[in-house]
């Protein structure tokens, strides 16, 4: 019998500590209402671009960054 149940992770996204049950980066960054914007994202300290954040599985202790363009001046 394979089990469905969804683990939770504690992370740190933008310096705060956050539980998720996202397995990957980009499950994460649609869970924090960013799906349909354009962000920026590193994990770590690294960048991961738009591409490569369904791929990105998300561990213990990740530290997250998401940055949101802004217009103006």
């Amino acid at each position: 019998m394979v089990s469905s149940t969804k683990t939770s992770v504690k992370i740190s996204v933008n310096g705060q500590p956050v539980v998720t049950a996202a397995a990957t980066l980009a499950e994460f960054v649609i869970e924090q209402g960013h799906g349909k914007g354009r962000v920026a994202t590193a994990v770590n300290g690294a960048f991961v671009p738009a591409a490569g954040r369904a791929a990105h599985k998300l561990a213990p202790g990740d530290r997250i960054e998401i940055v949101s363009a802004r217009q103006g001046g």
